[in-house]
């Protein structure tokens, strides 16, 4: 498989949020998400992508998207995210949220969640940002849904030089899969300064 990585901004970023939807859909089916997605919330969702400074970075096997990281300035979501970083020395103007990182599981183990956040902290750094962030999904240890040889990501994370920031968690609701009814769930948010 050769896969090919490219930066979308602009009239390209906005061509592609199909595919993101369709990639967040499948992808955040499995754990720890679990997420029973469905188009209309995407596309609610993605608004937030329309940003002069957000960044699309798809994964191409050929013509096919088969993954994408997505990114904005940490403003675009000031009213998700200003409770969390509340009192925080860093502004949120200086930070650029790195949102999903979601790639067909066939093409994991090859580099690209590197290419990933290689691309969005240039965008970044391009746009004067100091910051990068991520939030990850907290699940409980003895949750019956975790598979049993689940590797979590914080490893990769911190050789990247992402950290934890105590304390600086997000809520979001959503229906994980098999339930009726959406659960509020909690994000741990990690960043490093670029």
């Amino acid at each position: 498989m050769t896969v090919s990585t490219k930066v979308l901004t602009g009239a390209d970023l906005a061509a592609a949020l199909d595919d993101v939807a369709r990639l967040r859909i499948s992808v955040f089916r499995d754990w720890p998400y679990l997420y029973d997605g469905d188009e209309d919330y995407e596309r609610d969702y993605l608004k937030a992508y329309q940003s002069p400074g957000a960044v699309v970075v798809a994964a191409c096997d050929g013509d096919r998207v088969v993954g994408a990281a997505t990114g904005a300035p940490m403003s675009d979501h000031a009213s998700d995210f200003a409770e969390a970083f509340a009192g925080r020395p860093e502004p949120m103007s200086s930070i650029f949220y790195c949102a999903e990182s979601i790639l067909l599981p066939e093409y994991r183990g090859q580099g690209i969640g590197h290419a990933f956040f290689d691309a969005r902290e240039a965008h970044a750094r391009a746009l004067g940002m100091r910051y990068c962030a991520f939030c990850s999904v907290i699940r409980p240890q003895d949750h019956p849904a975790r598979p049993a040889d689940y590797r979590p990501l914080d490893g990769f994370w911190r050789k990247r030089g992402y950290a934890p920031l105590e304390g600086v968690q997000a809520s979001f609701s959503w229906k994980d899969v098999g339930q009726r009814e959406e659960t509020e769930k909690h994000l741990q948010f990690w960043i490093r300064e670029i």
